[in-house]
C-alpha cells in the first residue's frame, strides 16, 4: 500500500490541492501548504518510490532563492503594478464618461449604437488601462441607465458591457499577457505583438453580434431619440478629417520608411493624429469653423487616449521601452490626464496606491505559494505525470490543444486568471514546446481562453463587478425623471451566454489560423534554396561548403596533423597529445612531457611499456 501512495503521490498532490481550493481556502496559501504537506510525506515515502521521488531535506534550502532570486528579482513583474496604477488613475480621470458620451453621439442614430459605443470604448479602454474591473464598472455606472432609459434590452445591455469589459483580458497592455509571458519564459513585448490581431477580431466579432441582434430584433438596441443627439449632425465632416489623417500617415510612412529599421507606420500614424488634434484645438480656441461640431468633439476626446496607447504600446513595438519602463510612462501619462481635467487630487492618489498595492501582494503571494508547490511536485515528477496524460491523446498537437483548452474552460469555472496561469501553466509550457508548439502562439491561446473565467456563469468576476454597480430594483432615472426597472442577476447571466460562445469561437479560430498570432515574428528565416544550406535554429544560415581538391575534400581547418613524411605520423593521424606511451624505435623522445586532458584535470594514463625485441612476452 505504500509503494502504491508513493508512485502515485503526484496525482494525490494534485487532487489535494483542487479540494483545498473547493473548499474555499486561499489560492497562495492552499499553494504553500499543500507543498510543504507533500514535501513532509515525500521525503518519507523516496525510500518506496523506487527512485521516483526526488526529495530531500537539504532540498528546502533552495526556497530562499526561488522567492528572493527568481520572484523579487524579476522586472517584468514591475510591469502589474504600473499598469494596475495607470488604469485605476484613468478609471477616475472622466475619460470613459468622455468617450462613452462621444462616441455614444456618434454611433446614436444606428440601431445598437450605445452598444457599438460600448464596445469600441472597451476595446480603447482596455488598450489604455489593461484592468478588467476598471473597465467593466465605468461603463456600468455611465453607459448602463442610458442603455435602459432608451429600451434597450437588459440582457443584451449587461452582456455587452461584461463583454467589452474582458477585451482588457487579451488588448495589450493586458495583466495576463505579462503573466504568461513570464510563466512561459518568453517576451512581454512579442506576447503583446502577437495579441493584437486576436483582439481586434474578438472586438469584430462583438461587433458582428450586436448587428446580427439588431437586424432581427429591431427593439432589442432601438436608435437614439433626435432630441437625445446632442452633438448634431457633421459625421460628412469627420469622414473627411479622417481620410486626409490616413492620407498623411501614408505619405509619413513612405516619407520615412527607407530611414528608420522598423516602426514607420506607427511613427506616421503620430504624426497624423497629433496633426489632425491641432486642427481641432484650433478650430475650437479660434472658430475657424474648418470642422463640425460633432467631428471637432471626437478628435478632441479620442486623441489623449490614443496618445497614451502610443506611449505604452507604441514605444514598446518601437523597441524604445522595454514593457515596464512603457508601464512608468503610461502611468505618468495617465497622471497628467487626471491633472488635465482637474481630476488629480489626494483622494485619488491614496485609493488608486492603496488599490494598487493590495493586488501586487495578492500577485506576489500566490506567486510565492505556487514556486512552493512546484517545487514538490517536480520532486514527485509530477511534470512527467502530466505531460504523459497529455501527450498520450489522439490528435497530436491539435488534439492536446483542444484537450487543453477543455481543461483550461472547465477550470475557469472556478478558478482566476491568475490563479490559471500561476497553477496550470508552468506544467503546460513545457509540454507544448516538446510538440514543436509556439509558445507565444499557445500563451494567446491560453490568454482568450482565460477571457472566459471572467464570463462564466455564475463565478464570472466580471459579472460580479457588473452586478455591484447596476440597479436591482426600480429606480428613477436623472434625466427623464421616470421610474425604470433595474437588472436581475438571472439577465446578466443570460446576457452572459452569447459571449462566452463568441470567445470559444475565437479560441477556435486561433488554433485553426494560427497566423494570426505568428505575425509577430517580424523576420522569418529565409527559406532554402539551390545556393544556401537549410536554416539553422535561430534563424542562422550557413554559408555553402565549397569542397577544394585534393585530400581535404570536406575543406575542414586543418587539425594540428605532423607533416605526413614525418616518421611515427602513421599512429598518431589526428595529432593528438601524447598519452603517456613510451617513445617508439626512432621516433624522436619529447622534450616535456605534457599533462594527458588538461582541461578536465584528469590523471595522465600510464601503459605499460612492451617487451624488449629480443625477449618473449610473459
Amino acid at each position: 500500500m505504500i509503494e502504491l501512495i508513493a508512485h502515485n503521490l503526484a496525482p494525490i498532490m494534485f487532487a489535494s490541492l483542487v479540494v483545498f481550493l473547493l473548499l474555499g481556502y486561499p489560492v497562495a496559501f492552499s499553494l504553500a501548504a499543500n507543498g510543504l504537506l507533500f514535501f513532509v510525506i515525500g521525503v518519507e515515502l523516496a525510500p518506496y518510490s523506487s527512485g521516483e521521488i526526488n526529495l530531500f531535506w537539504p532540498l528546502l534550502g533552495a526556497l530562499p532563492d526561488r522567492i528572493f532570486g527568481g520572484i523579487m528579482a524579476n522586472e517584468t513583474l514591475l510591469a502589474i503594478p504600473f499598469f494596475t496604477f495607470m488604469g485605476l488613475i484613468l478609471e477616475r480621470s472622466g475619460m470613459a464618461e468622455d468617450l462613452l458620451d462621444t462616441i455614444g453621439q456618434l454611433f446614436g442614430p444606428l440601431r445598437g449604437g450605445l452598444a457599438y459605443a460600448v464596445i469600441f470604448v472597451g476595446a480603447l479602454l482596455a488598450a489604455t488601462t489593461g484592468v478588467v474591473a476598471a473597465s467593466v464598472i465605468a461603463m456600468g455606472l455611465i453607459s448602463l441607465p442610458i442603455m435602459l432609459r432608451y429600451g434597450y434590452d437588459r440582457r443584451l445591455a449587461s452582456g455587452v458591457i461584461a463583454a467589452s469589459g474582458t477585451l482588457a483580458q487579451i488588448i495589450p497592455p493586458s495583466l495576463v499577457l505579462i503573466v504568461l509571458a513570464d510563466q512561459l519564459g518568453r517576451s512581454v513585448g512579442d506576447m503583446y505583438a502577437g495579441a493584437i490581431v486576436p483582439g481586434l477580431i474578438l472586438t469584430g466579432l462583438y461587433v458582428s453580434y450586436i448587428f446580427l441582434v439588431t437586424m432581427i430584433w429591431p427593439n432589442a438596441a432601438p436608435a437614439l431619440p433626435i432630441e437625445s443627439r446632442t452633438l448634431g449632425s457633421g459625421v460628412t465632416s469627420l469622414f473627411v478629417t479622417l481620410l486626409t489623417g490616413v492620407a498623411i500617415a501614408v505619405a509619413v510612412d513612405l516619407l520615412i520608411q527607407p530611414h528608420v529599421e522598423q516602426g514607420a507606420s506607427i511613427w506616421g500614424a503620430t504624426v497624423a493624429t497629433l496633426l489632425v488634434y491641432a486642427v481641432a484645438a484650433l478650430n475650437k480656441t479660434m472658430k475657424l469653423n474648418l470642422l463640425s461640431y460633432l467631428a471637432q468633439q471626437v478628435i478632441i476626446v479620442l486623441v489623449p487616449p490614443l496618445a497614451l496607447i502610443f506611449l505604452v504600446l507604441g514605444t514598446i513595438f518601437l523597441g524604445i521601452a522595454t514593457p515596464t519602463e512603457g508601464g512608468a510612462m503610461g502611468a505618468v501619462g495617465a497622471l497628467l490626464l487626471a491633472f488635465s481635467k482637474r481630476r488629480l487630487t489626494g483622494g485619488l492618489m491614496i485609493q488608486a496606491m492603496e488599490s494598487t498595492t493590495k493586488l501586487s501582494a495578492f500577485v506576489i503571494f500566490i506567486l510565492v505559494g505556487a514556486r512552493v508547490f512546484s517545487l514538490t511536485f517536480y520532486g514527485v515528477n509530477g511534470h512527467i505525470w502530466v505531460e504523459e496524460l497529455l501527450t498520450s491523446v489522439p490528435g497530436g498537437e491539435v488534439g492536446f490543444l483542444i484537450v487543453v483548452n477543455i481543461l483550461v474552460f472547465v477550470l475557469a469555472f472556478f478558478l482566476d486568471f491568475f490563479e490559471l496561469a500561476f497553477i496550470l501553466v508552468p506544467l503546460l509550457g513545457p509540454i507544448a514546446e516538446k510538440q514543436g508548439i509556439d509558445l507565444i502562439w499557445f500563451g494567446v491561446l491560453l490568454g482568450i481562453n482565460m477571457q472566459t473565467s471572467f464570463m462564466h456563469p455564475p463565478f464570472g468576476f466580471a459579472l460580479f463587478y457588473l452586478r455591484s454597480v447596476a440597479p436591482k430594483g426600480w429606480f428613477k432615472d436623472k434625466v427623464t425623471g421616470n421610474q425604470i426597472r433595474g437588472v436581475t442577476t438571472g439577465e446578466i447571466y443570460q446576457g452572459a451566454i452569447p459571449f462566452v460562445c463568441i470567445q470559444l469561437i475565437m479560441v477556435g479560430l486561433t488554433i485553426a489560423f494560427p497566423g494570426m498570432v505568428m505575425r509577430y515574428k517580424s523576420d522569418p528565416p529565409p527559406a532554402p534554396t539551390e545556393q544556401s544550406a537549410p536554416a539553422q535554429p535561430g534563424g542562422i544560415t550557413l554559408p555553402p561548403m565549397q569542397a577544394p581538391a585534393g585530400d581535404n575534400p570536406l575543406g575542414l581547418p586543418p587539425l594540428g596533423m605532423p607533416a605526413p613524411q614525418q616518421q611515427g605520423s602513421e599512429n598518431n593521424p589526428l595529432g593528438l597529445p601524447p598519452l603517456g606511451m613510451p617513445p617508439q624505435e626512432g621516433a624522436p623522445a619529447p622534450t616535456q612531457p605534457q599533462p594527458a586532458q588538461p582541461e578536465l584535470g584528469l590523471p595522465p594514463l600510464q601503459f605499460p611499456a612492451p617487451p624488449p625485441q629480443n625477449q618473449p612476452a610473459q
